[in-house]
């Protein structure tokens, strides 16, 4: 078994393959079941074989919150036009019950004590302390100051995961809709309110709040249980134990080559990596390697594969580089020739660019000027006259 599937003539080919070539030459009993488990032993084809399989793991949606600004939710529009006030990015949060939303004006350079004082004077002084928040990872929500002072005020952060950004869905929508209005130059608002109509006082406005949001949660949960019939049609239920040892899926490297594509032969999985924990229904925490230390431990379950190889099959992680989101990190060495790629109506200054992948030595002409941008530090030491 081990000739035709690990030699260098059979190059890990699926059980039906190998079952179908050993078939005529030899018998045994119970002989596809035993090719079946040995080729799903095999740590290689765990690790670099594509799945033609549904994602893994149900959909899990947010609770609906019981009341206005309970529950909320907030992301960051950067890189938007000065204005006048040296603003640039608007601060976006969003009621999760109401969808009623602040849009508030901030500098993409404001430390975060200025942001918790904009939060404390727009959003807890009028509408009280929330319960939760749903927000990204940027740094401004992971820094210390900004969990402490949320611990403080007993409001729980919910973060989402880089491999599954829709956990923090509706500010991602309210932000699409913020520049669909700015790209169309939309002047003013429109204003709901028409002259003479009856204002609530009293008594009335708690009674029609009331009704309004009960309303509403009617509503969330119709759509909500649509979405869970449409999406769980294309997806699977999967689940670990606590100390399964499984591999993670990683994704290749995308850079600005033009000339020739990288990355595609990188391995899909790498590991095995033990399972410390499950975090609510689809996610677990990993046990992962001094070498991953800059990444966050607890992944989807659509991101894990169980492992079936034998522990002497482990590969160091010492060869590969990822960085933080788990995408392979193939940095230039070397400039080791120039030339001039000859176009119709264009000349283009390529150079061979020299990789530092550890699987072996690898080489591509690029465009000069791009590479120039990215990593500088390549041309430093090389002269005027033959740079």
């Amino acid at each position: 078994m081990y000739e035709s599937h690990k030699s260098k003539y059979s190059i890990h080919p699926d059980s039906d393959k190998m079952y179908q070539d050993l078939k005529k030459l030899y018998w045994w009993p119970n002989i596809k079941a035993i090719i079946i488990e040995y080729v799903g032993k095999c740590l290689t084809c765990s690790r670099v074989k594509a799945e033609c399989q549904k994602p893994s793991g149900l959909l899990v949606q947010p609770e609906i919150p019981m009341w206005k600004w309970e529950r909320i939710t907030m992301d960051f529009v950067t890189k938007l036009h000065r204005t006048s006030n040296g603003h640039d990015t608007i601060w976006v949060i969003v009621d999760r019950l109401t969808k009623f939303a602040h849009f508030i004006p901030t500098r993409e350079t404001d430390s975060m004590k200025i942001l918790t004082r904009l939060y404390i004077k727009e959003i807890v002084s009028r509408h009280g302390v929330s319960i939760s928040i749903i927000s990204d990872r940027d740094s401004h929500f992971t820094s210390k100051f900004w969990q402490s002072l949320q611990s403080a005020l007993g409001t729980q952060l919910d973060m989402s995961m880089a491999y599954h950004p829709e956990t923090d869905g509706q500010s991602e929508r309210t932000i699409q809709t913020s520049k669909d209005m700015l790209r169309a130059c939309c002047i003013s608002p429109v204003y709901w309110a028409e002259v003479g109509d009856i204002q609530l006082t009293g008594p009335e406005i708690i009674h029609e709040t009331t009704k309004k949001i009960m309303q509403i949660q009617q509503c969330l949960q119709a759509s909500k249980d649509r979405h869970r019939s449409y999406a769980n049609v294309r997806r699977k239920p999967l689940e670990f134990q606590v100390e399964d040892r499984v591999i993670l899926k990683v994704s290749p490297c995308k850079g600005i080559i033009r000339f020739r594509k990288r990355g595609k032969l990188n391995p899909q999985y790498i590991g095995p990596f033990k399972i410390l924990e499950r975090i609510g229904l689809v996610a677990y925490k990993l046990e992962l390697p001094e070498e991953l230390s800059n990444v966050h431990s607890t992944f989807h379950v659509s991101n894990i594969k169980k492992c079936l190889s034998n522990e002497s099959l482990i590969i160091p992680m010492k060869e590969l580089w990822l960085d933080d989101k788990l995408n392979f990190v193939e940095e230039p060495v070397e400039i080791m020739d120039r030339e001039v790629k000859q176009l119709k109506q264009s000349r283009i200054p390529i150079v061979k660019v020299r990789w530092n992948s550890k699987r072996e030595p690898e080489f591509t002409w690029e465009r000069k000027d791009q590479i120039r941008a990215k990593y500088p530090h390549l041309f430093s030491s090389i002269t005027p006259a033959s740079n």
